[in-house]
């Protein structure tokens, strides 16, 4: 793209970028701003290309030429398309993004993420409109993480969610058959303040042997002598024992589990916690090595890490649709002249799954986590509230066939 001034319709042009992590769908959020922008008469639609970050080096890319076939390839594809950064806007940032918002006519801007993006668009307009300058800003909702204040679910969530119970379902089996081997295996999933993917885990189990056994959340501190006693209980009853964590998960002196392998505590520009293998510190790996310490019992342990955010094999039809229309939504809501908000999904009461769509204030979304509600878990697992909640999200499971339940020929030599 030259370094002009775009001219665009007398409205101005329309700026977008994705920020954070990625999602299964979160392509499909774009081509949903990009389908709305162009049937609204927009001209000039932009892209930040390695979103804020190379947004501020004049790093842009031009979007409005995609045809509708690219545009249903875009919602299919794995990855942040656009590409994607995490730098935290600095107060010295802001003129600079506030000048290539002139230069390019930008008067729309629409940024996809999570909290730190929210916030991010919510300071960026603020600055532009305190300063005279027009912009209409509106945050569309991302992440795996499921912690978004004000909306049911966020787009990407039920793909990951589906991806962390179907990995955890085949990882359970292998253990329940590899017992004489190995008796447990620690499944580490992602989320910082929040264990709605952890809690999913449990959505596809069918029978009380079945994967998982132990579900541990941030939203509720453990003790080391209760998942020593939970995993002994579990092994007793069933000869193995599959334990599933969050990566935020604490003990009760407020230490993170992961920081006992490494007592790393590292944080990132937004001043989280790093967790998770890259940083060297991990629940599953802690949990693991203590239950063998105290135990001497043989396990595994897995962390995916950003599997379940890109894998687009395993993507919810609901979820690629919804993230579409929150990128529709984002763009109907700027044109009526709507900003300062993020784009939530409201489920409609009744039997029947529906949702609905609102909005939430920035600056609201920006400071909140969302954790899971009390009446979703109980110590070491979830509810049926909770996975009644859920089930509509991730669709239906193969059903699998087992072996053990076949005839027995023969007995045990005394």
């Amino acid at each position: 793209m030259s370094g002009e001034k775009a001219t665009g319709t007398a409205r101005g042009n329309i700026l977008v970028g994705q920020s954070g992590g990625p999602t299964a769908v979160i392509n499909a959020s774009l081509a949903g701003v990009i389908q709305a922008a162009r049937a609204a008469g927009f001209e000039g639609i932009y892209g930040m290309n390695y979103a804020i970050e190379g947004f501020m080096e004049d790093r842009l890319l031009d979007l409005g030429g995609l045809s509708p076939a690219e545009l249903v390839a875009l919602s299919r594809t794995p990855g942040s398309a656009l590409g994607s950064c995490r730098h935290k806007v600095q107060e010295e940032d802001l003129p600079r993004i506030r000048a290539l918002l002139e230069k390019y006519n930008i008067r729309y801007l629409f940024y996809i993420g999570g909290n730190d993006t929210m916030d991010t668009i919510h300071r960026v307009t603020r600055y532009c409109c305190e300063g005279g300058y027009g912009l209409q800003g509106v945050g569309i909702p991302k992440t795996v993480d499921n912690d978004l204040y004000a909306t049911d679910h966020t787009p990407g969530f039920p793909s990951a969610a589906r991806y962390v119970a179907l990995s955890v379902q085949h990882a359970g089996r292998l253990a329940r058959d590899m017992k004489r081997v190995d008796r447990f295996v620690v499944h580490q999933t992602v989320g910082r303040d929040a264990g709605w993917l952890a809690a999913a885990s449990a959505v596809v189990k069918r029978s009380p042997e079945d994967a998982p056994h132990l579900i541990y959340v941030p939203e509720i501190p453990l003790t080391r002598e209760t998942v020593l006693a939970d995993v002994e209980r579990v092994i007793g009853e069933y000869g193995w024992a599959s334990i599933v964590v969050g990566e935020g998960t604490c003990w009760d002196d407020g230490t993170p589990v992961s920081a006992g392998v490494t007592g790393n505590t590292a944080r990132d520009r937004f001043n989280n916690i790093e967790f998770g293998a890259m940083s060297g510190a991990s629940a599953a790996l802690s949990l693991h090595r203590m239950i063998s310490e105290a135990t001497g019992y043989r396990g595994e342990f897995q962390i995916p890490e950003s599997l379940p955010m890109s894998a687009a094999d395993r993507v919810v039809g609901l979820d690629r649709e919804e993230a579409w229309a929150c990128g529709v939504e984002a763009v109907s809501r700027a044109v009526r002249g709507e900003s300062g908000v993020m784009v939530t999904i409201r489920r409609e009461p009744g039997e029947a799954y529906r949702v609905g769509y609102g909005t939430a204030p920035l600056e609201e979304v920006a400071v909140r986590a969302r954790p899971m509600p009390g009446e979703f878990l109980v110590p070491g697992y979830v509810t049926p509230a909770f996975l009644d909640y859920l089930r509509p999200l991730v669709g239906d499971f193969e059903e699998f066939l087992d072996l053990g339940d076949l005839p027995r020929v023969g007995a045990p030599l005394s």
